[in-house]
């Protein structure tokens, strides 16, 4: 026997600008989505400085040997999943830095698994192996959901720093959360259909918690991903630009600079810039965490408020005349 309970949300309610829309043409259905999706960027907004806080507090907990660990079921949870996965390829972050738990595994990514979501003990056991200073975050649209219920409390008692991203104001877990983030995105164009505006607004969130955790953590050099993971043909030329980019250096240079350092992309990159060899460059990074600014800031004294004051400027194109942004390379000035 299963037994129900009655969800009071605002992503419950009805939305009072959707009620005909089974009747309306195909067009007007998509412009009522596609206003809608409009209210998320400003909802996310709003919880941008608290999850500032918890950016640097990941960064700090990783730091220290640390790991984050999100916890959702159904669309939550396969966001969750779909943002840890990400950050391999595109950061090259450590197996298990980040982790993802979804409500019934793996069989329930892909097809609904009954009750799965009410189960706080299984979220308790998703937790359990947590430590002190480890990152727990849950992912609820409606702020109640058992299994990250059971997640969060058991993730505080081994002394985790935990986090709720909701879009309930009235979250009933927000006891459990050291930093609550509440996008208020309001009731759904398809009343309680929360992977429409309440999921975008968690996959804002997650996009932006992940990618500027990588970025203090060092994984950038200015806005290029210098960590990125060449596992196709398209990323292997995507590295080749990136180097050349970041360097100035035509392909042939950045080719044998890569060479020398066995693939490496940020290796190349500080010994170009650094006029170094790539054992000298390479020991240069692991010495600062990571971090190629660092790094060149300590082989080349002065080189930090060179870059602090570079910036792309805009050069005509020479198809239509509009500008585009063309960087420097902020130590010899040359273009790419």
């Amino acid at each position: 026997m299963t037994s129900d309970v009655s969800v009071s949300a605002p992503t419950e309610e009805r939305h009072p600008g959707s009620t005909a829309i089974d009747t309306q043409p195909t067009l007007e259905i998509l412009r009522l989505l596609n206003d809608d999706d409009a209210r998320v960027a400003p909802a996310v907004a709003e919880v941008l400085p608290e999850l500032a806080v918890l950016v640097d507090r990941a960064v700090t907990a990783i730091r220290t040997g640390g790991t984050v660990h999100y916890f959702g079921a159904g669309t939550s949870g396969r966001l969750a999943v779909l943002d840890a996965a990400e950050l391999l390829p595109t950061f090259n972050a450590p197996d298990g830095l980040f982790v993802a738990h979804h409500a019934g595994g793996l069989g329930a990514l892909l097809r609904a698994v009954e009750n799965v979501e009410d189960d706080e003990g299984a979220g308790e056991a998703e937790a359990s192996a947590l430590r002190e200073g480890d990152i727990a975050i849950g992912l609820t649209a409606s702020g109640r959901t058992p299994f990250v219920g059971g997640a969060l409390r058991r993730a505080r008692e081994l002394g985790a720093i935990t986090a709720l991203v909701t879009s309930n104001p009235e979250a009933g877990l927000a006891p459990y959360a050291d930093h609550l983030l509440v996008a208020r995105t309001g009731p759904e164009v398809l009343t309680g259909s929360t992977r429409l505006k309440a999921g975008t607004a968690q996959k804002l969130v997650l996009n932006s918690f992940s990618t500027a955790v990588m970025i203090r953590l060092g994984r950038t050099w200015s806005n290029l991903m210098v960590d990125v993971v060449a596992t196709n043909a398209k990323l292997r030329g995507r590295v080749l630009r990136i180097l050349q980019e970041a360097s100035g250096a035509d392909e042939t240079d950045a080719r044998l600079a890569l060479e020398a350092a066995d693939g490496e992309l940020k290796t190349a990159l500080l010994s170009m810039l650094a006029g170094t060899d790539a054992a000298t460059a390479r020991l240069a990074i692991a010495d600062h965490q990571g971090s190629v600014a660092r790094a060149l800031a300590d082989l080349v004294p002065g080189s930090a408020a060179l870059l602090q004051t570079s910036s792309p400027e805009p050069t005509p194109s020479p198809r239509d005349g509009s500008s585009v942004s063309v960087a420097p390379n902020p130590l010899t000035g040359e273009r790419s």
